[in-house]
């Protein structure tokens, strides 16, 4: 097969593992389910054959309480699953994986079956009873119900009638293979001489050397000792492209830091660092391997960004990048929103997707429909392979580096750099601004891993700051302009992790009704690094305090006269309004670790939520 180098890619809601190979598979299957257990911790489970039966355990909670029941000594192969609950409340029950009436059959997913309910409703009017609330009982019952000696054919048939974005595993206690199935959830396999690995995250492949192959939607794979087949619906069998994976990587580690989160806050100098190297010389901005041309992208006429969550944010200021440099109308909307837009752009329209793993759902959904509608596409991610990275007509990697904490730090500031160097580009491809311009911004940003350390070594005032404000349950944020964004954004991180109530909003809607919730016991941090709209900002800051709201201003150093209205500020470094979000949001970051440190919160694994949403 052809091969090509593999430099890691990322994952999905649910973590989903089988294991074929001469290791001990129950270790194998452990320390697969703890690397993928940032991307679900509401219940681990696994099931295997040994001795012509199949072996389950399965426990709500994270992997160290499946661990703790874990009697299982020797397993021929297995599935192994840590849930992110979509159908069914999370409790052991619900856990996965799923047996089927007989326990002749046990099936791990991800993702959502839309049909499931009409599909229940059919196999129980033929009898067959469910134990469970989710979708995935109704998976394993149907493959039951098909199979007639072999589990790929009873896949493919059971694949025919599904409705949804998913992909799982299933073994059979009379087939020495796992049998996996992909309709746009990421499932990947790597094989080499001694085991067959299939996971929703290849960074799971530790150890050695694999060949790495992804499935495409609609694609079934049958995996044996040392044997690998991919079948086409029609059980039609193909030749696959493997990508070889060089490195042998090791686990993420926290090091020295209390919490994955903290460590990647810290990791933003260099991070953005990597993003702008070899794409900023005394010529300008420069994109390898960009693939879309530069006269498709100089016709551009209307970019039509859409992003999740904090890609989404981002999005929102890389809109007035785009705008303020080259002069290009630029519209950013959610992603789920995006792909039911009945849209009349024209086709020179350019959409830019943006997502940090490449697999969220409503954003690849949104980028599907504007291929579809003939739109130009470029994808920002973090993840080389992702489906966004393979769809879209090009794609620029933010090389942030693994986030591994669920609350996202260190791709917001990358994927901000990379939206300014392409606004930048797009700028000098337009002609809007002079070269000599276009370099000086250039030489700012090569500043902002300096001005983002600046605020990182004033962590003492910000903790300070974070237990005075900690005992507070409700938060209003504000800003204008490019600190509307940084505002939401640091919202966002604080009700993530802290389970606090906080709002953002423009500060100049403070009158239109936010302001009503302003008292003594809810506080306003206010965005406030935006020289454009200074007076009026420090209009909205005197409404607040004449309100009685406690004040926390994050302000530049230039803007001394907050001093005399705010309790309390948080000096950042002075900096031009375009490029004001990244201290800014620095400081945001800290602020929101440090109360949900004080208040005692899971961090790196806040409840409800995983690292990237690939179910819709």
């Amino acid at each position: 097969m052809p091969q090509e180098s593999l430099e890691g890619v990322d994952v999905t809601m649910c973590g989903i593992f089988g294991y074929i190979g001469k290791r001990n598979v129950v270790k194998a299957c452990t320390e697969g389910l703890s690397l993928l257990e940032y991307r679900g911790y509401d219940s681990a489970g696994i099931a295997g054959v040994v001795e012509g039966k199949i072996a389950l355990r399965k426990r709500a909670g994270k992997v160290a309480d499946l661990c703790e029941v874990l009697d299982l000594v020797h397993l021929d192969f297995a599935i192994a699953h840590t849930r992110w609950a979509t159908h069914g409340v999370v409790n052991e029950c619900n856990a996965h994986p799923h047996l089927d009436s007989s326990e002749s059959f046990a099936l791990i997913h991800n993702g959502i079956i839309e049909n499931y309910a009409t599909l229940k409703q059919e196999m129980q009017e033929r009898g067959v009873s469910f134990l469970s609330e989710t979708d995935t009982e109704v998976l394993v019952q149907l493959i039951a119900a098909e199979y007639c000696g072999d589990l790929a054919a009873a896949v493919d048939r059971v694949a025919k009638r599904l409705k949804g974005v998913f992909s799982f595993l299933v073994i059979h206690k009379d087939h020495q293979e796992i049998v996996g199935f992909a309709n746009g959830c990421p499932l990947s396999v790597g094989v080499n001489e001694d085991e067959v690995i299939l996971s929703s995250d290849p960074n799971t492949f530790l150890g050695q050397s694999f060949r790495v192959l992804f499935l495409d939607p609609q694609e079934t794979v049958r995996v044996r000792r040392g044997s690998v087949e991919i079948f086409d619906p029609g059980m039609k069998q193909k030749e696959k492209r493997t990508l070889v994976m060089e490195s042998i990587l090791k686990p993420p580690s926290k090091g020295s830091f209390p919490h994955f989160m903290l460590k990647e806050i810290y990791e933003q100098p260099e991070a953005c660092k990597r993003a702008l190297e070899g794409r900023l010389g005394s010529n300008g901005v420069f994109f390898q391997n960009l693939l879309l041309s530069e006269e498709s992208l100089r016709d551009s006429d209307v970019v039509w960004t859409v992003g999740s969550g904090t890609s989404f944010l981002a999005g929102m200021v890389g809109g007035l990048f785009l705008e303020e440099w080259a002069s290009l109308p630029s519209l950013c909307e959610i992603a789920s929103e995006a792909q039911y837009r009945t849209t009349f752009f024209s086709s020179k329209t350019m959409m830019v997707a943006i997502s940090q793993s490449g697999e969220t759902a409503d954003t690849l959904a949104a980028l599907r429909k504007a291929k579809c509608d003939g739109y130009k596409t470029l994808a920002l991610c973090n993840t080389e392979h992702s489906a966004m990275a393979r769809e879209a007509d090009g794609v620029l990697f933010l090389k942030a580096g693994p986030e591994v904490s669920v609350c996202s730090t260190k791709a917001f500031t990358s994927q901000l750099i990379l939206l300014a160097l392409f606004s930048l580009h797009m700028s000098a491809l337009r002609k809007r601004l002079g070269e000599e311009e276009i370099l000086l911004l250039g030489k700012s940003l090569e500043q902002l891993p300096q001005m983002m350390q600046t605020v990182l070594d004033r962590v003492d005032q910000i903790a300070a700051l974070a237990k005075k404000y900690a005992r507070y349950d409700d938060f209003f944020f504000m800003g204008r302009r490019y600190m509307y964004p940084t505002a939401l954004e640091a919202a966002l991180k604080l009700k993530e992790i802290s389970y606090v109530n906080a709002n953002g909003y423009p500060a100049g809607e403070l009158k239109h009704g936010p302001i009503a919730l302003l008292d003594r016991n809810f506080p306003v941090i206010a965005f406030c690094a935006n020289e454009k709209t200074r007076e009026k900002m420090i209009s909205n800051l005197m409404e607040v305090k004449a309100r009685g709201a406690p004040l926390l201003a994050i302000a530049p150093e230039r803007m001394k006269e907050v001093e005399k209205i705010a309790d309390d500020i948080l000096w950042i470094p002075d900096s031009s309004d375009p490029l004001a979000p990244f201290p800014s949001i620095v400081a945001g970051q800290l602020f929101a670790y440090e109360i949900a440190k004080a208040r005692g919160c899971p961090i790196d694994q806040p409840r409800n939520l995983a690292k990237s949403v690939t179910v819709e």
